[in-house]
């Protein structure tokens, strides 16, 4: 009986120190996978915390298993393609308070399926590819740019029309449309269509060269038919100063002696 103590004893003893060697190698990893100027955490998954770490650009060697990634207040300019497509488990990315003034089309390839916060707010995002947030389903915040709204930004946010308060926070800075500069998007939505500007732009172009040849035939043949007149009457002063014909002596002895 005495064995047997000794020998669970000893054996819940092995499994404890297994136990805390694995958790340490756990934590090694972890510690070991962070990228550099981030803290990470266990708590619902990995946490990363990249906040105020003078960043400059994404970190590449993100771990995988990442499920909240905050990458606010630093000095990123641009969201590189593909920089996420590993990160399947992500689920809130805030990368606000930056200085990123485009987004292209793949930048969220790989987690716009997982997403469930997308916090774009105040960085320097003029417009994005318009393919940018296809099948995205994260809440997205993207106010405080200084947006340019044109008929890509238009077709962005209609492909959000669920996410409502999205496009009623976005203020044109400029617009293809001077009168719509410093309005809120959603009401110059609702007042034109700004992918049918360039067709009418085109069609007015077309209308003012067709009439710039018309007027240029036009005046064309005015001048051609007034130069001719003109010329037909110098021609025909000339004839008239002409000396008339006198006839010669012979013909008038002849015209005597027949009468």
């Amino acid at each position: 009986m005495h064995l047997v103590d000794l020998w669970i004893t000893r054996s819940l003893s092995m499994c404890l120190l297994l136990q805390s060697f694995v958790l340490m190698i756990l934590c090694f990893h972890s510690a070991s996978m962070c990228p550099k100027g981030c803290l990470c955490s266990h708590s619902g998954g990995l946490n990363v915390s990249c906040s105020n770490a003078n960043l400059k650009e994404i970190p590449r060697d993100l771990p995988p298993e990442t499920v909240l990634l905050y990458l606010d207040s630093n000095q990123i300019t641009s969201i590189p393609n593909d920089i996420f497509k590993d990160l399947h488990q992500l689920k809130v990315l805030n990368l606000s308070k930056n200085g990123i003034e485009f987004i292209d089309e793949h930048s969220f390839k790989g987690v716009a399926e997982t997403l469930q916060t997308l916090d774009l707010s105040d960085n320097q995002i003029q417009s994005v590819h318009k393919n940018a947030f296809n099948n995205l389903k994260a809440r997205a915040r993207i106010a405080n740019n200084p947006w340019h709204c044109d008929c890509t930004l238009q077709q962005v946010l209609r492909s959000m029309a669920s996410n409502h308060e999205t496009a009623s926070n976005v203020i044109c800075k400029t617009s293809v449309l001077d009168e719509h500069a410093g309005r809120a998007f959603l009401t110059n939505a609702n007042d034109a269509d700004l992918c049918n500007l360039p067709k009418k732009t085109t069609d007015y172009a077309m209308l003012v060269t067709m009439f710039g040849w018309f007027t240029m035939v036009i005046s064309y043949v005015v001048y051609y038919v007034r130069q001719n007149q003109e010329d037909a009457r110098r021609h025909l002063e000339y004839l008239k100063s002409l000396p008339s014909r006198q006839k010669k002596p012979e013909e008038a002895d002849d015209i005597s002696t027949v009468v």
